[in-house]
């Protein structure tokens, strides 16, 4: 038998830039994604989950898209035959979980990485890190069918704990960019799923595409805050759609420029401004993820928050004041329960250790 592990992962800024080749700033978290395997004798690979009543089952080499949970782990064995990397026989899977689906903490890429460290283990694969992170990248567009980028399969690959992983899209160079001492980032679930298969998700890539056409380039990375003048002369919406994009990737750049320097307080702005961009510009965020950053933004000990993921629901990223109480996350969400009516919960809390052990 064989044991793995993939963790979720955060993105701290840099959303909807990935596809874009652009930047994006994610960290891993320590909610994961653990997996069992068994050899068997024959072709079949049967698959139990904590999070499903029955088990599933696929023959391999007969891999064919369900359109359920199933496809995530059917798409990986294709994916490796496809490229060469041949496995027999079939095998046991059992996957546990704390990753929450749909939260925008990356659960498809958790499972991914974590079935793939295990078949790499399995079958004696002779696969690297970045590689297993582009097997499962081609697992979820093609397979799977969702239009994702590169960010959260590497950043499950090859992140690691205690710091940021400074991504560059287009080249897909990375590199770990500590987080400062005091650092303190907690998550709040909004209570509403997304899934990047889903039509919005689609929709605003498609966007930035056609804005790229327009603006004679092949992805919006290769634009920059001075080509804002002919950007907003788009028609509306593709110029809201790239500004989102070029003025967020300078947003990372400057992230990352913050937290090489130490300052969490200029750090926590461009958080917040990044997620007036996701709000006004790129339209991925709901009244309820937006009355949640309102509230966070004005507790005395939170320096910056926004909404994290793809949008349309998801969790909410609140980076806390040194030295302030740890409860930020909890204040947050009691006072939405008062005030507004509606649940939410806590997923990560208060320090620093917490949140970046992986």
């Amino acid at each position: 038998m064989i044991e793995a592990w993939a963790p979720g992962r955060i993105n701290l800024i840099g959303e909807h830039t990935d596809y874009n080749d652009g930047f994006a700033l994610p960290s891993v978290v320590p909610l994961q994604t653990h997996v069992r395997l068994t050899p068997r004798t024959d072709q079949i690979v049967s698959v139990t989950s904590d999070a499903e009543a029955a088990p599933c089952q696929y023959t391999l080499g007969d891999e064919k898209p369900s359109g359920t949970w199933l496809d995530y782990v059917a798409g990986l064995t294709w994916s490796l035959r496809r490229s060469g990397h041949r496995h027999a026989p079939g095998f046991d899977l059992q996957i546990t979980s704390d990753v929450p689906v749909g939260k925008g903490l990356s659960s498809s890429a958790a499972l991914e990485i974590s079935i793939l460290r295990g078949l790499r283990a399995l079958y004696s694969l002779t696969l690297s890190d970045m590689e297993l992170a582009m097997l499962a990248h081609t697992t979820e567009t093609q397979f799977v069918g969702a239009p994702v980028g590169v960010m959260d399969q590497m950043v499950c690959s090859l992140g690691r704990a205690g710091s940021a992983f400074f991504l560059d899209a287009a080249t897909r160079d990375f590199h770990h960019v500590p987080l400062p001492a005091g650092t303190s980032v907690q998550v709040i679930d909004s209570g509403i799923a997304h899934h990047h298969a889903s039509g919005n998700y689609r929709i605003r890539r498609r966007e930035c595409d056609e804005a790229a056409r327009a603006l004679k380039v092949a992805r919006l990375r290769q634009l920059t805050p001075a080509d804002l003048p002919r950007i907003n002369a788009l028609p509306d919406p593709l110029n809201r759609r790239a500004r989102h994009v070029v003025t967020e990737n300078a947003r990372v750049l400057a992230a990352v420029d913050a937290l090489r320097a130490g300052d969490l307080r200029k750090f926590g702005g461009l958080l917040t401004a990044s997620h007036e961009s996701m709000r006004d510009d790129f339209e991925v965020s709901l009244a309820e993820i937006d009355w949640l950053v309102e509230l966070a933004v004005g507790d005395a000990g939170v320096l910056g928050a926004r909404l994290t993921g793809g949008g349309f629901g998801g969790c909410v990223l609140v980076l806390c004041a040194p030295g302030a109480p740890d409860d930020a996350a909890e204040r947050v969400v009691d006072r939405y329960r008062r005030e507004f009516g509606r649940k939410a919960t806590v997923l990560i809390g208060s320090s620093r250790e917490q949140i970046l052990k992986g």
